[in-house]
């Protein structure tokens, strides 16, 4: 069950498969190089109900993804030498960059990603949410979804009042969840989080269960933090939009959890990532901070490719999601070929 977002996007890559636009406009749209944005890598689940999907691709997906990049002419790079490129004007010839980022600290990272990324000898960023990894973080999207798998319904304060959601079937659930996701990401970080714990506390569910199944702790970052091919980088302490919190506590959420990693793994963390990472999540302010704090780069989730003029603007850098509901080579190539994001962005730096 598609919503309307969905299907824009799947009209939008549609077209461009149509009429092969993509590949005549790639020379001109594909800029530097891409910095390709995942989340969870691991086996298909099979489940109907899975409003989180867009956050996992397979593993057999990833290994293909990799093969594609090299096949269309991508070098596969760390972000320290994709930001060593942006330092000089692109060379005749040149081919374009991609930097592999793992946002949060997930296990399966480590189970299933890893092992592919070794065989093919790739780089890559692991953003570490620190509280995620000593357990006193919340995932709430994860909260969310496991509390809307187990209710029959559930009742919600909006703007027009308490409105009840029926969630007894798979698509009832899809509907809840989708209501329910958007009316609190409008929401401040207190509102949300407190909401979701009266649904979990309902549903009788943990959140520190969800965070321990699914995340790294300390000592597996530390042991993976070793390997050659890996650089860590800075996700906050707790994972919030970092745009709804005061200074002080956002410029805390920053650096505090620079100073755990470094500690705790005993490598330096010269890259940030901001949470959510869309303009409601990270804006101007935080940029400003990320450059206070003696970050060398930021990431947001804004889509685009990585264009000679983010050379200024290396602590907004846009990314490329790849989006778990569109397991596709063909889309892939369209996103590869930067058109989209130019059309978006009306050509300009996202």
């Amino acid at each position: 069950m598609r919503n309307w977002r969905d299907i824009a996007i799947a009209a939008g890559f549609a077209a461009f498969r149509a009429t092969g636009l993509h590949r005549l406009l790639a020379p001109m749209t594909r800029g530097r190089g891409a910095i390709l944005m995942f989340h969870h890598v691991r086996p298909f689940s099979g489940q109907v109900f899975a409003p989180n999907r867009l956050l996992e691709i397979t593993p057999e997906f990833l290994d293909r993804l990799i093969v594609r990049l090299k096949t269309h002419g991508f070098d596969i790079i760390s972000l320290d030498a994709a930001l060593a490129r942006l330092d000089l004007p692109k060379r005749a010839g040149e081919k374009p960059f991609a930097v592999l980022t793992f946002d949060d600290g997930y296990r399966d990272n480590r189970d299933f990603a890893l092992p592919i990324l070794q065989r093919h000898k790739v780089p890559f960023m692991l953003y570490v949410t620190t509280g995620f990894a000593d357990r006193t973080a919340r995932m709430w999207w994860s909260e969310l979804e496991q509390a809307v798998r187990r209710l029959d319904a559930f009742e919600l304060d909006g703007p027009g009042g308490r409105v009840r959601h029926e969630a007894k079937s798979d698509s009832e659930k899809i509907r809840a969840f989708d209501a329910a996701y958007w009316l609190l990401r409008g929401q401040g970080e207190n509102v949300l989080l407190s909401t979701i714990a009266r649904l979990c506390a309902e549903a009788g569910i943990n959140g520190r269960d969800i965070v321990a199944a699914a995340c790294m702790d300390w000592d597996e970052i530390a042991a993976i933090a070793q390997d050659p091919l890996c650089t860590i980088g800075v996700h906050t302490l707790t994972h919030p939009r970092l745009a709804k919190l005061d200074f002080s506590r956002a410029r805390t959420e920053m650096a505090g959890s620079r100073s755990l990693i470094e500690a705790r793994t005993g490598r330096p963390a010269r890259h940030f990532c901001y949470p959510v990472g869309d303009a409601t999540s990270a804006g101007e302010r935080e940029f400003a901070l990320a450059a206070e704090l003696g970050f060398q780069s930021a990431m947001t989730t804004r889509p685009g490719m990585v264009l000679q003029a983010h050379g200024a603007r290396r602590l907004a850098l846009p990314r490329v999601s790849i989006n778990g509901k569109w397991q596709n080579m063909a889309v892939i190539d369209v996103l590869l070929s930067g058109a989209p994001f130019a059309l978006l962005n009306r050509g300009r730096a996202a």
